[in-house]
C-alpha cells in the first residue's frame, strides 16, 4: 500500500513571525493584528466558555438542572477543592471569581488538544501561560499589598526574623528572587512545557503511524503500535487537561495566602 508521507513541521504554528503574510490580518499594522491557526483555537475556546457560561446562567433555577447544573457543579469543585481549602471560607469567597476565572480559561483552552480539527492546546505557546500567569501575580501582590501596605509585604515576605544580620545579605535575594520571580516564570513554564511537550509527542505518534502503514511496508505492522500508542497518550492528555488547570489555580491560590500572611514568614 502506497500513499504520501508529509513529515511534522512545527514552525508556522509556534514561531510564525516568518510567516506573517500567510496569516488572517498579517497585513495589517506590520503583522500586530495577525491571526495564526494557534490564535484562532484561542479565541474558538475562550468564546465557547464564556458561551456556555451565559446559557448555563441566563435564567437561573432554584433548582438548578442541565447546564445550570453541570455548571454549579464546576464552581462548587473550585470554590470547595480550591479557594476555601487553601484560602478559609471569608478569603476563599473574596478571590473566588480570579481563581476560578483562571481554573477554566486553563481548562477549556487545554481540551483543545484532543478536539478534532483544532488537535492543539493555545497553551503550548508561552503567550497565554504568561498572561494567565501575570494575572495570578498581580493578585497575589494585591492581596499581601491590600493587607500589609506594599512596602511591609515586600520586606515580609523576603526578611526572615531571627536570622544573623550577615545571614540576610544571602537570604534577602534568594527570597526576592524566589517570591517575586520564580513563581510566575514556573507558573507560566510548566504550563506551556506540559502542552507543548503533549503536541510534540502526539505529533511523532501519528507521524510515526503515517510512515509505518504508508511508507515502511515491511514495517506495516508497527504502524498498530504507534496508533495504539497515540490513542492510550490521548487519554493521558485528557488527564493532564484537567491535572494541569487544577494545579494552576492551587498554586495561584496557595500563592496567595502566602502572601496573606506573609509576616508569619
Amino acid at each position: 500500500m502506497k500513499g504520501e508521507f508529509h513529515a511534522p513541521e512545527l514552525d508556522p504554528e509556534f514561531f510564525p513571525g516568518q510567516y506573517y503574510d500567510q496569516l488572517l490580518f498579517g497585513d495589517i499594522a506590520g503583522g500586530w493584528f495577525a491571526l495564526d491557526r494557534i490564535m484562532l483555537v484561542r479565541l474558538f475556546m475562550a468564546a465557547v466558555l464564556v458561551i456556555l457560561f451565559v446559557l448555563a446562567f441566563k435564567n437561573p433555577k432554584l433548582v438548578p438542572k442541565g447546564m445550570q447544573n453541570v455548571a454549579e457543579h464546576a464552581l462548587d469543585f473550585v470554590r470547595v477543592n480550591i479557594a476555601e481549602d487553601i484560602l478559609g471560607k471569608k478569603e476563599g469567597q473574596r478571590f473566588l471569581p480570579v481563581i476560578a476565572t483562571i481554573f477554566f480559561t486553563v481548562l477549556f483552552m487545554n481540551v483543545s488538544t484532543i478536539i478534532p480539527f483544532l488537535n492543539i492546546s493555545p497553551n503550548a505557546r508561552i503567550g497565554m501561560p504568561i498572561v494567565l500567569a501575570i494575572v495570578g501575580y498581580i493578585t497575589m501582590i494585591y492581596a499581601g499589598a491590600k493587607r500589609y501596605g506594599f512596602g511591609k509585604f515586600v520586606k515580609s515576605s523576603v526578611v526572615i526574623p531571627n536570622l544573623p544580620p550577615l545571614l540576610h545579605i544571602l537570604v534577602v535575594p534568594i527570597e526576592f528572587f524566589s517570591t517575586f520571580i520564580l513563581r510566575p516564570v514556573t507558573l507560566a513554564l510548566r504550563l506551556m512545557a506540559n502542552f507543548l511537550a503533549g503536541h510534540i509527542i502526539l505529533v511523532l505518534l501519528y507521524s510515526a503511524t503515517n510512515f509505518f502503514f504508508f511508507q515502511f511496508n515491511g514495517w506495516t505492522a508497527l504502524s498498530g503500535v504507534t496508533i495504539l500508542a497515540a490513542v492510550l497518550f490521548t487519554v493521558y492528555e485528557i488527564i493532564v487537561i484537567f491535572l494541569q488547570a487544577y494545579i494552576f489555580a492551587l498554586l495561584v491560590a496557595v500563592y496567595i495566602e502566602l502572601s496573606l500572611h506573609a509576616d508569619s514568614h
